[in-house]
């Protein structure tokens, strides 16, 4: 069980045996060299409580093996999800608290984890430095280290073979030249595709829709979660929908195949 947890109020608790749940999922494992696990945790699995799929999957992949998720991964856009008591709730139930500063409920969640659960706040960016990086912090707060570096060299291997495969779709044999909403850039970079600007997250001003537009890009790689429409219309560049947040399985793998598939056929068809 995880340690001892601060007091849930009546309301919560009557709220829990209403029966509404949280989505858990399990992978990894735990190595006894690894060092010391949260205090508490049975079989030195922790208990962790991500806001989102994108957390939780950084969890999941640095070898978090009690991985329970906030916003439903149905949720388009998830900053706009509104956490119930039930979700206050499992927050106070937590090892570790894994949160991103921009969500608007992050307050809601930090005031919830009361004084035993860690808070760890994630800057999230699928940019595979960054994605290795993080997957080894998690790693050591877990006390997992051993199945976070398995993850990163898993992940280096299949990103060079998507990388690779993308690299042979390109059009003419050609780098060709993109747009990027600037949460979009790492599906840019995985593509091997020559960035001639970026936008957002704000919605794309007149000005910035002729500068862009004069850059002559082939494609516009936009975020599917923030999408204000086509964005640059009449231009000739075809839009592409890129995918941020992983599936229910947290599989972060995944984003990176999707991603690619998805820009692999917008390339063979140019």
């Amino acid at each position: 069980m995880a340690r001892t947890r601060v007091r849930i109020t009546s309301l919560l608790a009557l709220t829990l045996s209403a029966g509404l749940t949280l989505t858990a999922t399990g992978c990894g494992d735990s190595d006894s060299s690894d060092g010391p696990k949260a205090a508490g945790a049975k079989d030195g699995a922790p208990v962790v409580v991500a806001t989102t799929t994108w957390e939780g999957a950084f969890a999941k992949a640095a070898g978090a093996e009690n991985v329970k998720v906030i916003v439903p991964s149905s949720a388009q856009h998830a900053p706009d999800y509104d956490p119930r008591p039930s979700d206050l709730a499992a927050v106070a139930e937590a090892d570790f608290v894994l949160y991103a500063p921009f969500e608007p409920y992050a307050e809601k969640i930090k005031e919830a984890a009361g004084s035993e659960a860690e808070l760890v706040e994630q800057k999230l960016d699928n940019d595979p430095e960054r994605v290795k990086a993080e997957v080894t912090r998690l790693g050591k707060l877990f006390g997992t280290r051993s199945a976070a570096a398995r993850w990163n060299k898993s992940f280096d291997t299949e990103y060079a073979t998507l990388r690779k495969d993308l690299e042979k779709a390109w059009p003419g044999g050609r780098s060709p030249a993109v747009v990027a909403q600037v949460y979009s850039a790492w599906s840019a970079k995985l593509a091997g595709a020559d960035v001639v600007g970026t936008y957002g997250p704000e919605a794309v001003t007149a000005r910035q829709l002729s500068d862009l537009s004069k850059k002559k890009p082939a494609f516009v790689l936009d975020n599917v979660h923030m999408s204000t429409g086509t964005v640059l219309p009449d231009s000739g560049a075809r839009q592409i929908d890129i995918v941020n947040y992983p599936g229910k399985d947290l599989d972060l793998l995944a984003v990176y195949r999707n991603a690619a598939t998805t820009v692999e056929k917008a390339m063979k068809a140019a």
